[in-house]
Order: C-alpha cells, then structure tokens, then sequence
C-alpha cells in the first residue's frame, strides 16, 4: 500500500528508526528511477519500431529485419545476463512490434478489404497465445511476452475499429465497440500488470458517450455533449472500483485505484463542461437530428431548419435540462464532501483530484460569473467558515466511533 507520510517526524515520534527511514528513502527513490527508465525504454522502443517500419518502407526488409531482431532479442535474453537484458528486451520488442506494425501496414495498404478482419482475428491469437505464454514463460523474457500481449491486444482492438469506420456502424454498434475496449484494455493493464495500461481504458469507456477530447491551432480542448450522464457513468465506474478494491487483493486494488481516479478525472471534466453550459439530458443521444427533416425544396414551408428548430425546442420541453448555474452549486457541494470523505479515508489520490478540481471550478466561476459581484464572494467565504468546523468536528466523531471497543 502507497501512503505518504513525513519520515523525519516518524523518526522524531520514535515511530521508525533512522536506518528505516533510510531504507523507506531508498526505496522510494529506486522506484522513481525504475519508471523513468522504463518510461524512456518504452518511448525509444516505440520511436524505433515506427521509424524502422516507414523508413524501410517495404515489406520484405522489414519482415527480414524485424525477424533478426527479435531473434536476436530472444537469444541475448536465454543466455541470461542481467547486465544485457535490457538491450535483449528492446531487440526483441522492436522486431515484434516491426512485424506486427508492418503487416498491419501492408494490409490496409494493399488488401484493404479484407485488412480488418485479418487484424481483428491476428490480434486475438497473438492475446491469447502471449497470455498462455506469460503464465509459463521465465521472468527473463516476461517483459517481452507481456508487451506483445499488449501489441495484439491493440490489434485486435485497431481491426474492430477498422471494420467499424469501414461499414458505416454508429450509435449503439459504436458505443458497444467502445464498452468492449474498455473492457479488453482493462483486463490487458492487470494481466500484465502495468497500471498505465489499466488508465487508458478510460478512454474508450468515456468515448461510448462521444465524450473526449480535440485540437485545434492553439487549443486543446475537452468536449462532452452529455456531461449528466457522462458524470452518472463516471460514478458507475467509480462505485464498482471501490466495491472491487476493498475485499480484493493489492495488485486488483491498485488498477481499480488507478482506474476510480481516472473516471473521477473525466467526471469532473464533463462537470466543469455542465456548469458552463448546462445540459439537456439525452439530447444528443435519443433527441431530434438536423437530417432527420428532409428539404422538400427552396420554396417549402417551414423549411428543414424551422421543422428542426421546433422538433429540438419540443425536446427540450419533455426532458430534463439542468441550468450550468444548478450544475455549479452541485459541483461544489459534491467537491467538499469528497474532500472530506477522501481525507478522512486516506484515498489521497481521490483527495489531490478533488482539492485540484475544486480550484479549477472557483477560477472559471471567479472569471465566468462572479468576478464583478464582492457579496457572493462574502456570502460564500462566511458559509465556508462553519462548514470547515463540522467536517473538523464529524472526522472527531468517526475517530471516536471507530475507536470504542465494540459490545
């Protein structure tokens, strides 16, 4: 379990003795340095793979190429040296990546009709095949048996999408494809245990409402056109992570960890989004279309536009819509008691979330809505005061609580 905690006051306390402290100190710092060295490894593998794949640009040298170096990969690590395994991790890891990569490559380019089926099925052998393998291979070449566990899971998933796009499938089609990688991603992140892969299921899973994210010149920008039901699914996610973690083992508690943190992240995006613009419940979703009212031409009356206007206000009339200032006021009220809860739960993640969402709703209402009013900030500063001395005297009462011995 990852806490934080002051070492020095734990040895001043006498709680810890110097040389633990020391070794707590060592520890901490030797696991800083293992995930920038794997952070680097992975990038430079993953530049080299690409950069390999276009340059080389055909599809014999890469296949020749790509084979020797996992080959190569594979005999520097039997031989069982620590001091090369690293370079043995990389050869390999490059040549999996440039075979898989560049007969992906090759079959959009080439066979493109029937390019989505053979990623999809390729995919899921190469997932199943690695997975049986990384339950008995040795911890020598774990590393890279687990990467390309990863590389065919991405595969599978890129071939599905492929098939998507290709025929024309949205709506419920689109957002089950999104459900399911979020799921395959999931289960990918704690098979192999590597928590950054369980923290981009996220994406897929917020994507089946079309929430995600844009660029353009100078901006990147944040979007979800359904930011109640977003929130409701993020706390879905959110409530099942906590249910999973608490009786479960360490390595499941910390995905679920990692993953309740990420879905708490797009909540409080899609509320940020909801308290600048409100929200009509569904609009998106199971509301009237612009093409859904076909021109009957120039001269027709009411044109397509009045019929879509009118069709849209009527939604709006049969179906809940939440004002951005009803979705301030409940945004903040949920911030404090998850501040609270988070702190008096010692979820510090969830805490840290929290208290950095809580200054970014208090900026963009300062500039959005009250920057020329003095009395909100007077009315919301005073409530503040004895709101910070009942949760000061609540996390009294639940220590003490907690604390009696039972009947």
């Amino acid at each position: 379990m990852f806490v934080v905690a002051d070492t020095e006051e734990l040895v001043a306390d006498g709680v810890i003795t110097t040389d633990q402290a020391k070794e707590i100190k060592r520890r901490a710092r030797d696991a800083m340095i293992s995930l920038a060295v794997n952070t680097v490894l992975c990038l430079g593998i993953l530049a080299a793979t690409a950069g390999f794949v276009f340059w080389l640009a055909d599809p014999i040298a890469v296949l020749l190429l790509g084979s020797a170096l996992l080959a190569g990969g594979i005999a520097i690590l039997s031989r069982g040296a620590d001091m090369f395994r690293m370079f043995g991790n990389a050869a390999a890891l490059i040549g999996a990546g440039m075979l898989i990569g560049g007969g992906a490559a090759e079959l959009l380019s080439h066979y493109e009709d029937s390019a989505g089926w053979i990623m999809t099925a390729a995919g899921a052998v190469t997932t199943g095949l690695s997975g049986y393998a990384l339950t008995r291979e040795s911890a020598a070449a774990g590393f890279v048996v687990g990467a390309i566990l990863l590389m065919g899971v991405a595969l599978h998933l890129f071939g599905l999408g492929f098939l998507l796009d290709q025929h024309d499938l949205f709506g419920a089609g689109k957002a089950a494809f999104f459900l399911y990688a979020f799921a395959a991603i999931a289960a990918a992140g704690w098979f192999t245990d590597i928590r950054l892969i369980t923290a981009l299921s996220i994406i897929p899973f917020a994507q089946a409402l079309d929430t995600g994210t844009a660029y353009f010149h100078a901006a990147y920008v944040f979007y979800s056109p359904e930011p109640t039901l977003s929130i409701l699914q993020m706390t879905a996610l959110i409530a099942l992570c906590l249910w999973v973690a608490a009786p479960s083992p360490q390595r499941l508690a910390r995905h679920t960890g990692i993953l309740a943190i990420l879905a708490f992240v797009v909540a409080n995006m899609s509320a940020l989004v909801g308290s600048l613009w409100g929200d009509v419940v569904g609009e998106t979703i199971w509301g009237p279309e612009y093409f859904d009212f076909s021109d009957t031409g120039p001269d027709s009356y009411p044109s397509q536009s009045d019929r879509y206007l009118a069709a849209k206000e009527a939604f709006r009339a049969s179906t809940l819509e939440i004002s951005a200032n009803v979705f301030s006021v409940l945004w903040a009220i949920t911030l404090v008691a998850i501040v609270f809860w988070a702190a008096h739960r010692n979820k510090r993640g969830l805490f840290n979330a929290a208290m950095t969402f809580g200054a970014i709703h208090a900026y963009t209402q300062f500039f959005e809505n009250f920057s020329d009013e003095p009395l909100a900030y007077v009315i919301g500063g005073l409530a503040a005061i004895p709101l910070a001395w009942g949760m000061w005297r609540l996390n009294g009462m639940m220590i003490a609580r907690s604390a009696a011995p039972s009947a």
